[in-house]
């Protein structure tokens, strides 16, 4: 299944878990072939001998831990130990695979009044990691619209931005969904940084749906929440929408009120990507079944640590 890789004026349909999802490229995207010879397996793949998770390690007051060895930490995979063969660590970590970034942008009616923030929002951001080999926008309302960029197209990727309009309903699940896809093609690291207010209004996947997409992926999300013009009890449903589909993959929710305070939130989420151990492993389970895996990572003989990463994935399935 293509992730749009032409242009189509008109719809085209894609199908997540059976659904039909309508989505429009509005620029040419570049094949989704990785570039320049053999690189590190793609998180999660089914088929794949060997699972890699991404850590994040943080101490009692949420101050990243680095440093850290493979005899610091430990891994189970539903309940049975495993043995770590591969611990990567900061730098080495990012320059054992490419990194590619996406931006996704609700440009639904109801961003009107968080518009101009979110588009100042993905610019900042963007200006403030510049390790991503290319950049994936997806800009969605009632339709979801998708475009790759490489690094020295930046000029044509703000201008993108900037032109953003808020218009129609909110097809937020799909919009993911359709990320997800186009990222499945590509290898190395990949983070996800989403704008918007948290309500779905619009999309053909549902949001148990949605998570299990997630659960199948090797993405990293990290969703900021434009929620002040919203009542108590839609805030509090977005914040939890929005911290769940974060924490799925590992990533983090922010919800900033003020465009100076996206600096101090764009520090903790650049210092977290360049702080992530990968940790690496060939699971004793030799089934395949397709079955849900549930992996838990811990700290050897320290209890001042909180590990975050994703719970688990999918195991590789073949036809009796």
């Amino acid at each position: 299944m293509a992730f749009v890789p032409i242009v189509v004026p008109a719809f085209a349909a894609l199908v997540f878990f059976g659904v039909n999802v309508s989505v429009r490229a509005v620029a040419p995207l570049p094949a989704m072939e990785p570039r320049g010879g053999p690189q590190q397996s793609p998180l999660f793949r089914a088929g794949v001998d060997l699972v890699n998770i991404g850590v994040t390690v943080t101490d009692r007051k949420g101050q990243l831990v680095t440093g850290l060895g493979p005899e610091d930490l430990e891994i189970y995979e539903d309940g049975r130990k495993q043995t770590i063969s591969v611990f990567l660590a900061g730098n080495a970590a990012a320059a054992a695979a490419e990194m590619h970034l996406g931006v996704l942008l609700d440009v639904s009616e109801s961003m009107g009044e968080d518009i101009r923030f979110t588009r100042t929002a993905a610019i900042k951001f963007l200006n403030t990691l510049t390790d991503a080999v290319d950049v994936t926008v997806v800009d969605f309302d009632t339709e979801v619209r998708a475009a790759r960029f490489s690094q020295n197209e930046f000029a044509r990727l703000v201008e993108r931005i900037r032109q953003q309009k808020t218009t129609g309903m909110t097809a937020l699940y799909d919009a993911i969904g359709v990320y997800l896809d186009g990222a499945g093609g590509q290898t190395g690291r990949k983070v996800m940084l989403l704008y918007t207010d948290g309500g779905d209004t619009q999309s053909s996947l549902r949001f148990n749906e949605l998570l299990d997409l997630l659960k199948a992926s090797d993405v990293t999300v990290y969703a900021v929440g434009a929620l002040e013009h919203q009542s108590g009890v839609a805030r509090e449903r977005a914040r939890s929408i929005l911290q769940t589909i974060a924490e799925t993959t590992g990533g983090k929710a922010f919800f900033p009120t003020t465009v100076k305070a996206l600096d101090d939130m764009y520090d903790k989420v650049v210092a977290e990507v360049r702080a992530q151990y990968t940790i690496g492993y060939v699971s004793t389970n030799t089934r395949t079944d397709g079955a849900w895996r549930k992996v838990e990572i811990r700290p050897r003989n320290r209890r001042d640590m909180t590990l975050r990463a994703r719970k688990g994935y999918f195991g590789p399935y073949k036809k009796p």
